[in-house]
């Protein structure tokens, strides 16, 4: 059955995204199942994007309720989903005079953060066309969001994208201090750099960029795509102190949101903060025929209070941090990453080619992620020798625990294979 799936796939899907891994029919929590009936458990949650995991209660009774009774309306309209769930985000947030725009994805909210920083630019007299991003940072896929992003294989293919863009290496204040200047109209940064590996930045750097922009009137955009909805213990990145090194939140001017906050259904946001911000776009200069629909709005509203309702906060905190206690003293793990339930895996390849051993071709990681696979587990390579790991939010530390048991046998098998 399986094959059967994967080859219609290859007859009628384009190539973007290569040979799917699985043919998935059914999931149930934390786990899923493909074609032929083989479980898996989901250590990657579709991207960070499954926070209460697979079929949960509480979204399929959102989300059918709603379809009974309103599901399109466009944005010529609203509805109380809609406005309630901009009223939770502005509130969790503590955006005072904060406000929303709800898109269908995380590159479509970092579109309408372009779009803010370019008319934050034009409502400054039109001297600040620069946009400062940051090395190795992901942003999305569409021609605005591709243009924040660094990764060269990404970019060059779409060439020429739009410009304005500076890159300067992730982490470094001074470097990024000696770009910021009064041209600049936005410095654009996720709290943590995932597709870089699960990456964070020196302790106080996220405020010391924040009192930089302040001094020369530049936006602070925080893209929280994947950072957000309590993926690393707290509701937002800006919100954990072990992110920013400081007792307070460093509080952007907007930050995007997606992947978790509709627990499934697509949705993206945009929230800024400050009455300043959030009356820079005036009707008519941006819009979406499907974004905040009541159907994703509802579900996203679901997700928020099941979070809130079960403390799931607290579980994202407890078995994210005995994770990677338990991560770092396997053998074979070099160093791990661990932000809440999102981590990342260093492979100690080093030790490897000390001792003789060839790695994989195409990198350790990738092919431990296939192998990982015959076993049950569905985890993510971020590079060579990187895994990344972001289950749903509500992983028990019994449903870890086989996959702790299992991952040295899984890296000694991968690297048998390649001697």
């Amino acid at each position: 059955m399986s094959q059967n799936l994967l080859d219609r796939y290859l007859r009628t899907m384009t190539n973007m995204f290569g040979t799917p891994a699985r043919a998935l029919v059914k999931g149930d929590g934390v786990y899923v199942w493909d074609a032929d009936g083989k479980q898996y458990t989901d250590f990657l949650a579709g991207i960070a994007v499954n926070a209460l995991g697979h079929a949960h209660p509480a979204l399929v009774e959102a989300l059918t309720e709603q379809a009974q009774t309103l599901g399109h309306i466009s944005n010529l309209f609203t509805s109380l989903p809609q406005v309630a769930l901009a009223e939770r985000l502005t509130a969790l947030a503590g955006a005072d005079e904060g406000a929303c725009f709800f898109a269908n994805s995380g590159t479509e909210a970092n579109e309408a953060a372009f779009k803010l920083a370019r008319r934050y630019g034009h409502s400054t007299g039109g001297t600040r066309g620069k946009i400062i991003a940051l090395e190795n940072a992901f942003h999305g896929r569409t021609m605005g969001a591709l243009a924040l992003t660094w990764k060269p294989q990404y970019r060059e293919p779409f060439a020429p994208l739009p410009g304005g863009v500076t890159f300067v290496p992730a982490g470094d204040f001074a470097a990024l201090q000696a770009e910021l200047d009064d041209t600049v109209a936005a410095v654009v940064i996720e709290p943590v750099q995932g597709e870089a590996g699960v990456r964070n930045f020196p302790a106080g750097y996220l405020a010391q960029v924040r009192q930089a922009c302040d001094d020369h009137g530049a936006l602070l955009i925080f893209d929280e795509i994947q950072s957000g909805i309590g993926r690393t213990g707290t509701w937002f990145g800006f919100q954990n102190a072990e992110l920013t090194g400081t007792e307070e939140p460093v509080v952007p001017d907007a930050m995007t949101l997606a992947k978790g906050l509709g627990g499934g259904m697509p949705i993206g946001a945009m929230v800024t903060f400050g009455r300043d911000v959030s009356d820079l776009f005036t009707a008519g200069q941006h819009g979406t025929t499907f974004g905040g629909n009541p159907l994703a709005t509802a579900t996203a509203l679901a997700v928020l209070d099941t979070i809130e309702s079960e403390r799931i906060l607290d579980n994202v905190r407890e078995v994210g941090s005995y994770l990677a206690q338990q991560l770092r003293v396997l053998p074979g793990v070099k160093a791990v990453r661990a932000y809440g339930l999102w981590q990342g895996i260093e492979l100690d390849t080093e030790t490897l080619l000390a001792q003789g051993q060839k790695l994989p071709e195409g990198g350790l990681a990738p092919k431990v992620v296939a192998k990982a696979l015959e076993y049950g587990y569905i985890i993510n390579a971020t590079g060579e020798s990187t895994l990344r790991l972001a289950p749903p939010l509500i992983i028990t530390q019994e449903q870890v625990e086989p996959l702790l048991s299992d991952l040295p046998d899984i890296l000694a098998e991968t690297v048998a294979e390649a001697n």
